[in-house]
C-alpha cells in the first residue's frame, strides 16, 4: 500500500474544487440572478478554491480559474463562441 503525500492530497483537493465549481458555473448563475450577487458569489468560491492550492501550483490555479471567469462572463477577456471544424473541405 502506498500513502499519498499531502503534497499530493493538496493537489488532487485543488483539482477536486475546480472541478467541482466548474461544473456548478451554470446553477451558480441561475441561483444568482443580478450582477453584484454572481460576482459575489464567485468571488467567494475563488478565494476559497485559491486557498487549496499549494504555493508552487499558485499561478496556474489562478489562470484556470481566470479562464472559468471569462467564459461565464465574470472578467473580461474574449470569449470562443465559434466552431472550428476538424475537417475542412477541400
Amino acid at each position: 500500500m502506498t500513502l499519498a503525500a499531502p503534497h499530493d492530497d493538496r493537489h488532487a483537493a485543488l483539482e477536486l474544487a475546480i472541478s467541482e465549481l466548474e461544473a456548478g458555473m451554470a446553477d451558480l448563475q441561475i441561483k444568482h440572478r443580478d450582477l453584484f450577487s454572481y460576482a459575489n458569489a464567485w468571488a467567494e468560491r475563488h478565494d476559497a478554491v485559491m486557498r487549496l492550492a499549494p504555493p508552487h501550483l499558485e499561478d496556474s490555479a489562478r489562470a484556470r480559474l481566470r479562464r472559468i471567469a471569462i467564459r461565464w462572463g465574470l472578467a473580461d477577456g474574449v470569449r470562443t463562441t465559434r466552431q472550428f471544424p476538424a475537417l475542412r473541405g477541400s
